[in-house]
């Protein structure tokens, strides 16, 4: 019983001592819940997690120990926390390995480390506790956060006395998360709150300009930079971006100012192709220049950059000096006020002085909206002679503005022209108006100086109707009092793209409103429109369409065919009382494709037409009310072939056309129309509103081409066609010569085969084949730095009677000297219509040029003149077109004189 009894005692003693065990290792205190003693106590082993604790104030707590008392090495694992009191230091890993008698702690696997504000990740750390020194490897990254910046990079040391950093390789630092460094072998002094690096960095400051430094100094407290060979690049995230160099600088974020030496500003090469596109289109040259300023020094904020002793130039660069070029003692540039101005500033062409500027300054050519004064401009006429044009723009509100375009010639005439716009969120308008005062115009006669004018305007709204894609309306007038107008100030005259392509035409006006509905189902539009032609007399150069509709709608479509829906109808009146009304209905019917078995490739079409209308003093139409139902059908049929070869395709397609209109056709015989191979196999191939083509015919016709199979856009094509009636249709345009009973023999041909050889031919054979009745031929011949064009046009017989050939050589001496032969010839009447000969020389930003120019036109206040032409743009600067005096060039000493 007693044995028992102290088997027990001892059992319990055993496993209370178990439960904690505080085991003194003279080094290391350790307080495990298990422990091990090996090696005749020279090792010691703790298990189930609990602390060791040094005499040095080194506190380590983990899961497990392993302590070998012999080396005096610590290993500990599992959730491992090791706290140095001293050095006030905490480092948390999965693994530690302590060599007491060195006092170096190294971790494996990721760590962290805090040291007051900072914090440090990394895969393993080399911590040495005499130096107070912690080496991070692997995936590094430090973090303050009262400094606020994080520190990425793969090897880095941090100097814990002197609260250095050093980091060795790339390096990447971020400052208030908007600063970006990226460097090597940084160094960051936490007393003094700076960076630095001798290495090639650059630095994000979070506005899209990026800093490109062979070297660099950060004062993080003041957000201060200093850099040498620094270069700037702004917008760098996007595709227009300028380019700023410096020798050395000191930039200061938080103020948004610089200071610098040596400096260069390279703006994109875009900078100027919105004022080039308006103004200056005939320039090839508008991606080449190289806008660039260049400085002796600058300063610089977010109000002001100013630069000393600065040049600025938009030539391309090359290794002599720039074609033009502008010197200053200084430029400065307003950000808020978005100008540039220049003080004392001489203007060099080629290096030699021409002009002297006290003080100018024009806008940033970066803004879209800017006041101030625009691209001047000289011009010379030889109806209005020498004139001076200097535009002045000016913002009236965020959506409003104005530019105004004064004109002083030298012949006593004064032209005010004025550019309103408009933009709102669902509409823009845009108007231009032009007052000229002292132009004398030979039609009236009387000797007298007259004021003229014009008014041109656009206004389009987008009504936003919820059950439409798009619902718009548009109100467009174009005005003169004086018929000759547009073509005596053609070169005066600067409008906006919006009108240009309506004023092509110098002999046609448009005005009218017009509303514009797109429905998924159906498309309609309706308006009021009113033309003048300028070449007619008062009474009859007038023709109003009021008003005018347009409906369209398909009603059925499915894999057979569909069928389609449309209406249109107009009131118009035209030559003073000539009144004509009509509404049209038509019904078309057209089959999807199909292949027989044979390889034929059908389809057929069944159109309906209805017409209604009436007429006044119209030798067409009668007064009364008529009604007309029209059809006509129509069965296509091809059979396409395709032959294969080494190098080439070549396709050959024979082609018929069924037609049959059982009903009348209007009247039509002396419309000019024209049929080619490109319209012959349309349904509508006469261009006809009111009727259809009457009679029964036949079209037939082949197709061949051959294309080569790599590259496609090298191909021969013919074609031939020719249609066949019953009986002479009296009704059809006689000029197209299908109303006879066997038409014309239609033919073309197209090739681009030759790189040197481009040709088109139309020709039209007469059904005898005794003449050709219509020739048409366009050709380009390209040999090295030779081009030469020719348009040439023949119609005979009952296709017309035209005969002219147009012919445009251009030969290169260089990229940028060119030698320019245009000639229009009449060979009808056996008169040349115009000569031009330029001599032109163009690079990046001058272009400049000798312009001799003959014409027979003749046009009331447009005669035949011979003029000579001295043309130069300085871009972007302004434009000069000089005529020279005749005396000049004319006679036996003509080139002494051009020169003197």
């Amino acid at each position: 019983m007693k044995n028992k009894f102290l088997n027990l005692l001892y059992f319990i003693i055993i496993n209370l001592t178990l439960s904690s065990i505080s085991l003194s290792a003279e080094v290391f205190n350790f307080d495990v819940t298990e422990v091990e003693i090996l090696e005749n106590g020279n090792k010691f082993i703790g298990k189930k997690g609990g602390k060791a604790t040094s005499e040095d104030g080194v506190t380590i707590k983990a899961i497990n120990f392993n302590y070998n008392k012999l080396k005096n090495i610590l290993i500990a694992t599992g959730n491992v926390e090791v706290k140095d009191k001293i050095n006030k230091t905490i480092i948390y890993s999965q693994k530690i390995t302590y060599f007491k008698n060195k006092e170096l702690i190294f971790t494996d696997g990721k760590s962290k480390a805090i040291n007051k504000a900072l914090i440090i990740e990394a895969d393993k750390f080399r911590f040495e506790k005499n130096k107070n020194l912690i080496n991070a490897n692997g995936d590094v990254k430090i973090e303050d956060g009262i400094e606020n910046y994080i520190i990425y990079a793969q090897d880095v040391t941090y100097l814990k006395n002197d609260e250095k950093i050093f980091t060795r390789g790339k390096t990447n630092v971020i400052f208030n998360s908007t600063y970006n460094f990226k460097s090597r072998n940084v160094m960051v002094d936490r007393y003094k709150q700076k960076v630095n690096s001798s290495e090639t960095s650059t630095v994000d400051d979070g506005n899209s300009n990026l800093y490109k430094l062979s070297s660099f100094v950060y004062f993080y407290n003041i957000k201060f930079l200093k850099g040498k060979d620094v270069e700037v690049v702004s917008n760098y995230l996007k595709e227009k971006s300028d380019k700023f160099f410096f020798k050395n600088a000191f930039i200061d974020f938080k103020n948004n100012s610089f200071t610098s030496k040596d400096t260069n500003i390279l703006l994109h090469k875009g900078v100027f192709d919105k004022e080039r596109n308006s103004e200056d289109k005939t320039n090839t040259f508008s991606n080449q220049n190289d806008p660039r300023i260049f400085g002796v020094s600058s300063k610089g904020n977010k109000k002001k950059i100013v630069l000393n002793k600065a040049i600025f130039t938009s030539c391309k660069k090359n290794d002599s000096c720039p074609p033009w070029s502008i010197k200053a003692n200084k430029i400065t540039h307003d950000r808020q006020k978005k100008e540039i101005s220049y003080k004392d500033a001489i203007l060099n062409f080629y290096d030699v002085p021409v002009f002297y500027f006290p003080k100018f300054f024009h806008p940033d050519p970066t803004v879209d909206r800017r006041s101030g004064l625009l691209q001047p401009r000289l011009n010379n006429s030889d109806i209005l002679g020498s004139s001076f044009n200097l535009p002045y723009f000016h913002v009236i509100s965020e959506n409003k503005d104005i530019t105004f375009k004064p004109t002083i010639f030298d012949s006593n005439i004064y032209m005010i022209q004025n550019e309103y716009r408009q933009e709102n969120e669902n509409s823009s308008f845009i108007a231009d108006f032009n007052y000229t005062k002292g132009y004398q115009s030979t039609v009236t006669g009387d000797g007298n100086r007259n004021s003229i004018s014009h008014l041109f305007a656009k206004f389009d709204l987008d009504l936003g109707l919820k059950n439409f894609v798009t619902s718009k309306f548009k109100f467009f007038i174009e005005k003169v009092n004086n018929d000759t107008y547009l073509k005596v100030f053609e070169n005066i005259l600067i409008v906006d793209e919006k009108f240009e392509n309506d004023l092509k035409d110098k002999n046609n006006l448009n005005s009218g409103l017009e509303l514009t509905l797109d429905h998924e189902n159906y498309n309609f539009s309706t308006g009021i429109q009113a033309y003048e032609n300028l070449q007619k007399v008062n009474s009859d150069r007038y023709q109003y369409i009021f008003p005018y509709y347009d409906f369209n709608k398909t009603l059925f479509s499915n894999s057979k065919g569909s069928i389609k829906f449309n209406t249109n109808g107009r009131n118009s009146l035209s030559n003073t009382n000539n009144l004509r009304t009509t509404i049209f209905n038509t019904l078309d019917y057209t089959s999807t494709d199909i292949y027989s078995k044979s390889g034929f490739l059908n389809n057929f079409g069944i159109y309906f037409k209805n017409l209604n209308m009436t007429g006044k003093n119209d030798s067409k139409y009668k007064s009364n009310l008529q009604s007309e139902l029209l059809n006509i059908y129509e069965i296509n049929s091809s059979m396409p072939l395709l032959k294969m070869a080494k190098d080439t395709n070549n396709y050959i397609i024979p082609k018929v056309s069924f037609r049959i209109n059982p009903s009348d056709m209007k009247n039509n015989s002396t419309a000019n129309r024209l049929i080619t191979t490109d319209n012959i196999f349309d349904i509508n191939r006469l261009g006809l509103n009111d009727s259809y083509e009457s009679g029964k015919s036949i079209t037939v016709g082949i197709d061949f081409k051959k294309e080569d199979k790599v590259e496609v856009e090298k191909f021969l094509e013919f074609k031939l066609a020719a249609v066949i009636r019953d009986k002479k249709e009296e009704k059809i345009p006689t000029t197209s010569s299908i109303n006879r009973s066997t038409s014309n023999l239609f033919g073309s041909i197209e090739s681009s085969f030759s790189e040197f050889l481009s040709f088109n031919y139309d020709f039209a054979i007469d059904n005898d084949f005794n003449k050709f009745e219509h020739n048409s031929i366009e050709a380009e011949f390209t040999v090295n730095n030779f081009v030469t064009k020719f348009n040439f046009l023949e119609k005979n017989g009952e296709m017309g009677d035209i005969n002219t050939i147009e012919n445009t050589t251009k030969f290169s001496f260089d990229e940028s000297n060119n030698l320019i032969f245009k000639t229009r010839r009449n060979r009808k009447i056996s008169l040349t219509e115009y000569y031009d000969l330029i001599y032109e020389y163009q690079n990046d930003c001058l272009t400049a040029g000798i312009k001799y120019r003959k014409t027979y036109y003749q046009d009331r206040d447009l005669k035949p003149k011979e003029d000579l032409f001295f043309t130069i743009t300085l871009f972007p600067l302004t434009t000069i077109d000089q005529k020279i005096d005749e005396s000049a060039w004319r006679g036996d000493n003509a080139i002494q004189n051009l020169f003197k």
